[in-house]
């Protein structure tokens, strides 16, 4: 049977997915009982509402070592590759993304990894690449956190060169590279069909790594005209480079039926039960090692890291939440990744009375035609 085209790539739909349900607290850095429990019971919840919903995709986060604080914000989480695997098995439609760092996985091994669960899912799985970024995370496993983004995608760029040649090559290859010494490799399986492939970049290096290889790159969206015009100066260089490459960001939903109710809720969870310690952390190791948030707007958005670790706010009423959507929609976006203070709890209502509202705004996704067809 021939595998399929994976979901991702379906024309012009604009594209919903989830963001960090596999971490401690999600994507909100607060100290509130309530917060995201990230346990597999949850997960697997989420994965069924979201696939019987048609939204897109769930992506993870790849953490090892938390962010401290009351909280030690995303301290608990569930491995990437097994856990899409897990997902994958339960679930008939949606994709679900593996986040890989090279420099903490050999890339035979992902590529086979991934490969069989290309076969558990009839092609519904996609991969996330971290060149690395988070020192402390390097520390507790052993290694040396290059200082310089050259080194860092070099050694990616090659990772990623390896995993492409197991995927494609019928024949086993020896490897002398810089970074990587093989003998003998052979990719079998292989995957049935192209693999998204996703990275999240901010610096010149990581965008020019994820304009040659990437299918999506995941940026943040804090000004919108200013996004406007880096989408398509993005797609541009893709462009110029044979490939056609897509904007994906992420968002954080506090959605409710009045304004004030979810302006107050923020509010309850951001103001008074943030885990302000941290949101110090993680802002200092983003201004350190990272440049996937604009350091001139860094600093403006110390609320945005405690709500939704830098997403954009979409918060207020399921028409006010859908404007959001359609304001990401009209500035380029190809999509946006969804995380709630309980995306459990949440999810329901958003379904119910933000999807519909998208249509209306000429946004158009999976999920609202999901939604729209008969029984």
């Amino acid at each position: 049977m021939k595998t399929p085209a994976n979901s991702m790539f379906d024309g012009d739909n604009f594209l919903l997915g989830t963001f960090a349900s596999n971490c401690s607290g999600g994507m909100s850095v607060t100290k509130i009982p309530e917060r995201w429990e990230a346990s597999w019971a949850n997960n697997l919840k989420l994965a069924e509402l979201l696939d019987d919903a048609g939204i897109d995709f769930m992506l993870p986060i790849a953490r090892w070592i938390g962010y401290g604080g009351e909280t030690n914000f995303h301290g608990g989480v569930l491995e990437t590759i097994t856990w899409a695997a897990g997902l994958l098995a339960r679930t008939k439609n949606i994709t679900v993304f593996a986040t890989t760092h090279t420099a903490a996985n050999h890339p035979v091994v992902v590529a086979k990894q991934l490969a069989t669960i290309d076969q558990i899912s009839n092609g519904r799985i996609g991969l996330n690449i971290v060149a690395g970024w988070n020192k402390p995370e390097y520390e507790a496993l052993g290694l040396t956190l290059p200082d310089d983004h050259e080194t860092r995608y070099g050694y990616a760029q090659e990772w990623y060169d390896i995993v492409r040649t197991l995927w494609t090559s019928e024949e086993a290859f020896d490897w002398d590279g810089k970074y990587f010494k093989l003998k003998n490799v052979l990719g079998d399986p292989r995957p049935g069909r192209p693999m998204p492939i996703l990275n999240a970049a901010g610096s010149d290096q990581g965008r020019r790594f994820a304009i040659r290889n990437a299918d999506f790159l995941f940026t943040p969206a804090i000004d919108l005209e200013r996004s406007r015009d880096e989408i398509a100066a993005l797609k541009e260089l893709g462009r110029q480079a044979g490939r056609n490459v897509d904007v994906l960001t992420f968002s954080h939903v506090v959605c409710r039926p009045t304004e004030k109710e979810a302006t107050d809720y923020w509010d309850y969870f951001v103001r008074q039960n943030g885990d302000w310690g941290a949101v110090d952390n993680l802002v200092r190791l983003q201004f350190a090692h990272a440049q996937s948030f604009p350091h001139d707007l860094l600093a403006m958005i110390r609320d945005r890291m405690a709500a939704g670790h830098g997403g954009y706010p979409l918060t207020g009423t399921p028409e006010q939440v859908a404007d959001g959507i359609a304001a990401l929609h009209a500035a380029g976006f190809k999509g946006t990744t969804l995380s709630f203070v309980d995306y459990v709890e949440e999810f329901p209502y958003f379904r119910d009375n933000v999807l519909p509202l998208l249509g209306e705004r000429g946004v158009p996704t999976n999920a609202v035609r999901t939604m729209a067809a008969p029984g």
